[in-house]
Parts: structure tokens; sequence; C-alpha cells
């Protein structure tokens, strides 16, 4: 897949820890298309988000981490930030832009929030989104179930709309081409 990157969205030690939705699959999933992407020549970048002072996700704390199971190597690049969105102050999309990225393969945690975000910023910025099946997750609240949430964000509103949702195993036949 040339031009294209793996962006990984706040898979993050607390994150983790708080057992996302369908958590055993996605995060098999992200693990693998880590190694995909790695083994065919697709950087892989990840994304960190900073909650701010007191917040599970505060910068240098324990969750705040990249989970352990997917650690950066040396090589990959990590863009901190602070709001939903992947773009906003990160210095990502002048990133991608240097490299001349066209496709972005977009996985991680949460679904509505920061993954709907950078994916919308991402379509507005040009970029053609590719969105593997069970790669994104996020958790249950008092209006809807993380599954819920899950398949409506997946097929309601990215799909045909500002991403392709795409099964892992096309995908493999994708990155290796």
């Amino acid at each position: 897949m040339k031009n294209s990157v793996l962006l990984v969205v706040d898979v993050q030690q607390s994150m983790v820890e708080n057992h996302p939705y369908n958590e055993s699959n996605v995060l098999s999933n992200i693990k693998a298309l880590i190694s995909l992407c790695r083994e065919n020549g697709v950087e892989v970048i990840y994304v960190r988000h900073d909650g701010g002072t007191g917040d599970e996700l505060e910068r240098d704390s324990d969750g705040w981490q990249i989970w352990k199971d997917i650690e950066p190597q040396a090589s990959e690049k990590i863009f901190d930030k602070c709001f939903n969105s992947a773009f906003r102050g990160t210095g990502l999309a002048a990133y991608l832009d240097s490299k001349k990225i066209q496709r972005i393969i977009l996985a991680g945690l949460q679904t509505e929030y920061c993954i709907d975000t950078t994916c919308k910023v991402a379509f507005e910025y040009g970029y053609e989104v590719l969105i593997p099946e069970e790669s994104t997750s996020t958790y249950d609240n008092e209006y809807s179930s993380g599954e819920k949430i899950v398949e409506y964000y997946t097929h309601k509103i990215w799909k045909d709309r500002f991403a392709e949702i795409i099964s892992m195993e096309e995908l493999k036949t994708a990155v290796i081409r």
C-alpha cells in the first residue's frame, strides 16, 4: 500500500485496563495490523492522548503510556494530543503531507470520540481512510452499549461516507499488493 500509514490512536495502558467492548478481538487485530504493516513497509504512527493533570491519561503517568503489548519501535513516530482530533495542534497533517501520504489505516480507541473525530478530520484533509472491522472500540455508557456504539459508527456514520470499512482479510491482501 504505497503512500499509506497505520494510525494507532489512544491504545494506552489506562484505556486497555478499563476493558473496552470486544477487547480481545480488537486488541488482537490492532497487534496484527501493526505486524502486517511493519512487515510490508507501511509506516506505523502512534497517537497518545494527554487528559491533563489528575486524569487517568495524565502525561507521563502509567495510564498515559502506550499499551505495553504494542509499544512503538524506536524509529516509529508518536504524536501527543490533548483534543479528540489526532490532527489538532499535533503536526500530524504536516508530517503526513511531507511523506506524501494519501491513505490512513485507522485503528484504536474510543470509537465515538477520538476515532470518529480523527476519521472526519482526515476525510476533510483529503486522505482516504480505511477502518478495518473490529479495530476500534469503546465502553458502555448510560445511553448505549459499547457494541451498539461501535456498530453505529462503523456502519451508519463512517461506511461509504467518511471511510472505507474493510475486513482484516481484505486489508491483508491490500497491504501486500
